[in-house]
């Protein structure tokens, strides 16, 4: 068991160095915390009282100047739990009802991402629908450092581990539609760095962007960035040459078989998770997963004296390679959790670390969690806090995929592909 770090940030990284930085991206000698994001529940309360949805509707997909951005800026902390959906969709009730419409769609869209990958696991890094749309031509770097705009998102996601989600899709498009590179390669590239990556939302994103997952490819070009980041062509080297001056010609390719299980969910109850606690025994400690870190974790709610245990899984994190600034914000987050209760974190195999001991945790919904809780002593098994409850049905599209869970949807005018275009 290791020692925590106070929840002061300097000290974060320095614990983090110290006992995780073999593991990290950047090595030791480069672990930095992210520019914009704190971890911990302390966090994520200011950050969600802090949000006034009024205005979303019409700026979320706004990038420069930052002052004039919409976008909630509560990802990372919805990423690990530390705000449930429910939560937040709630937060936005009573505002005007655009706002409120065009948000609660982005919410319904991660619950979405949940669904799909809890359905297909590891399965989402195959195209879904088509084979991307991939360019032919570019040569060198797919975000060559002479491109102001490319030059921005690589800046911004390095610095702070986070881009608004109109530059997640022209870094995506630069990457596969119109250089031509692997998608998955793209992908990879962009979580390591992101606070909030996620397999589920990185993964389903990607492949809306670059047409796997619809058929139609999002293409990047000069419009959006002088619409969504204006002065910023003006400053480029490559002004007068632009080298994405026109949309790409690149078509969406030819139809694959559906990856099993995005057509019809044969089993909603086991993509789901329990429906109740299951008690099967008395836990002597709560297992945190990176999933659900938050106060309001059912399993932690339920046992408020009982310690909380994280483990850092090594073989993990060593395949992954993560920007420290996610191992600093995870750091954070543990520490702040631990001015309220008492906190174990271990380093090591997951299944062997936590074996012998009784635990409760909350399900969730991703193919790690399955794994190793299958070879854990689960005294307690709490329900994950779903958005809407898997309940199978058609998830080939979002538009197919709301209908069968509720909810509203509403078009998009730029950024991520309309619900008329994800129905293709």
């Amino acid at each position: 068991m290791t020692r925590l770090p106070t929840p002061d940030l300097d000290d974060a990284v320095r614990w983090v160095a110290r006992h995780l930085g073999d593991l990290a991206l950047e090595g030791s000698d480069g672990v930095a915390a992210s520019r914009r994001f704190t971890g911990g529940q302390t966090a994520a309360d200011d950050a969600l009282a802090a949000f006034d949805v009024r205005g979303y509707a019409a700026q979320r997909n706004e990038v420069l100047p930052e002052e004039d951005r919409g976008a909630s800026g509560l990802s990372p902390y919805i990423r690990h739990g530390l705000l449930p959906l429910p939560r937040v969709w709630d937060h936005v009730a009573g505002g005007p009802a655009r706002d409120v419409g065009k948000f609660r769609d982005e919410l319904l869209w991660q619950e979405y991402a949940r669904h799909v990958y809890a359905r297909v696991g590891r399965r989402i890094a195959t195209p879904l629908r088509r084979e991307p749309a991939v360019g032919h031509g570019w040569s060198g770097d797919p975000y060559p450092e002479g491109m102001a705009c490319m030059a921005a998102v690589r800046h911004e996601l390095v610095t702070d581990g986070w881009l608004v989600n109109q530059t997640r899709l022209w870094a995506a498009s630069q990457w596969t539609v119109r250089a031509g590179w692997d998608w998955r390669e793209g992908e990879r590239a962009l979580y390591r760095h992101l606070v909030d990556g996620s397999p589920a939302a990185n993964g389903v994103g990607w492949q809306w962007a670059v047409g796997a997952g619809t058929g139609k490819p999002y293409g990047f070009s000069r419009w959006q960035v002088e619409k969504r980041a204006p002065g910023l062509c003006a400053s480029c080297p490559l002004n007068r040459a632009c080298p994405v001056q026109d949309f790409p010609a690149a078509q969406a390719g030819p139809q694959v078989d559906p990856v099993p299980g995005l057509a019809a969910d044969q089993d909603p109850t086991a993509t789901a998770g329990p429906l109740v606690a299951e008690l099967r025994g008395e836990p002597e400690a709560v297992w945190l997963t990176a999933e659900s870190l938050g106060d309001a974790d059912p399993a932690l709610a339920a046992s408020p004296d009982l310690p909380a245990v994280f483990v850092f899984d090594e073989p993990l994190l060593r395949g992954l390679r993560l920007s420290g600034k996610r191992l600093v914000f995870l750091a954070e987050t543990l520490a702040d959790l631990a001015q309220r209760r008492e906190v174990e974190v271990h380093r090591g195999v997951v299944p062997e670390v936590l074996a012998g001991r009784p635990l409760a945790a909350t399900w969730a919904p991703v193919p790690g969690f399955r794994a190793r809780s299958a070879r854990l002593d689960m005294a307690a098994l709490h329900p994950w806090p779903w958005l809407r409850r898997p309940a199978g049905g058609s998830a080939r599209s979002f538009t197919a995929w709301v209908d069968h869970h509720g909810g509203s949807p509403t078009p998009h005018r730029g950024g991520r592909p309309t619900a008329a275009r994800r129905r293709r």
